[in-house]
């Protein structure tokens, strides 16, 4: 294999970063492979073992071997799904944003809900969540976080979930006790490797050292070792103030930068393209692709791709991935049905 081969240059590790992620791909690589040819031993053994228990009589293990049977078909469903993230960045580390929309309380603690919602699916999927900024709200909830989300194919499963999110309830922030409509914008970006080509020139960047606020302890207060850059040319601001170190807290902040530029510019090319093949689609506010509905019924639906279930508490414990794997499957669709060229 051409990684292995890479990995044993004698200078291989003279460069740690490039060297770390060749070594990941490397990893994810033969573990999808060990994936597939377990999958085809569990079959194999699966069946002997319903031929033989057909042949000596033993009908009283079907039973067992039809749960197997289901369990096998669980883990062919998800390897399929593992199969459909074969995009550039697909295997890169996430980066997630909240923005709570217009109406103070009950759109901020929207967000902090939607930030547990993430936080539970992380957990369960063997994902390590990094907070890299958060604002709390006034009086409750959060007006604007970020994380990173470490992980293989972590922007895979991810980036079906960028877009608005829409909350109908009621609010338990309303003394009549009636129902209110809340928004929060979730943004999703890959954690760029070094080697793509961004450049960032820093004459262009505005960079503030400020005291660090909310949670993290009294150390944060001390010094200022938030950070703050404003990209001057396209007016893009980001801020990480969850290390203990001002230059960490830069570094994220970089990283976070070129996260942010890339997506600038792969929006660019896609409203490029979009224009010359004369189709106009607009990214507002209001579009949201999922709503979470609490009252008068129980129902979370995805606009996309109509999936939809009445286990509200469910979703909101991290169970996501059927809307993850409905857009998935809709997207690999969608390329099936393009014309070629």
């Amino acid at each position: 294999m051409d990684l292995d081969i890479r990995m044993s240059d004698p200078d291989f590790w003279n460069d740690p970063e490039r060297a770390r992620n060749i070594s990941q791909e490397a990893t994810a690589l033969k573990e999808a492979v060990e994936a597939h040819y377990s999958l085809i031993r569990r079959a194999e053994e699966l069946y002997d073992y319903v031929s033989l228990a057909i042949e000596e009589g033993e009908i009283s293990l079907l039973n067992e071997l039809e749960t197997q049977y289901k369990q096998l078909l669980e883990e062919v469903e998800k390897q399929e799904i593992r199969l459909l993230l074969s995009g550039e960045y697909d295997h890169c580390n996430a980066i997630i944003t909240f923005h709570a929309g217009a109406g103070g309380t009950e759109a901020q603690d929207w967000a902090q809900m939607l930030i547990r919602m993430y936080t539970r699916w992380a957990e369960r999927s063997g994902y390590t969540l990094v907070l890299m900024d958060l604002q709390p709200g006034d009086e409750a909830g959060v007006k604007s976080a970020t994380f990173g989300v470490v992980g293989d194919l972590a922007y895979g499963y991810l980036k079906s979930e960028k877009g608005v999110h829409r909350l109908v309830r009621i609010s338990p922030f309303d003394a009549a006790a009636r129902r209110h409509t809340s928004f929060t914008a979730v943004d999703v970006m890959p954690e760029l490797p070094e080697d793509v080509d961004i450049q960032i020139n820093m004459d262009d960047v505005r960079v503030d050292y400020f005291r660090a606020s909310g949670a993290g302890g009294q150390h944060v207060n001390k010094t200022s070792s938030a950070v703050r850059m404003t990209h001057i040319p396209t007016g893009i601001v980001v801020q990480c103030q969850n290390e203990r170190s001002q230059l960490q807290n830069k570094e994220m902040c970089l990283k976070y930068l070129r996260a942010k530029l890339f997506e600038l510019e792969q929006e660019k090319q896609a409203q490029l393209k979009a224009e010359i093949g004369g189709v106009h689609q607009a990214i507002e506010w209001g579009s949201q692709i999922r709503s979470y509905v609490f009252h008068p019924y129980n129902l979370v639906k995805d606009h996309r791709t109509n999936v939809e279930t009445g286990n509200v508490q469910a979703v909101m414990d991290g169970d996501l991935d059927m809307f993850i794997e409905g857009y998935l499957q809709q997207e690999k669709n969608k390329k099936i049905a393009q014309p070629l060229a």
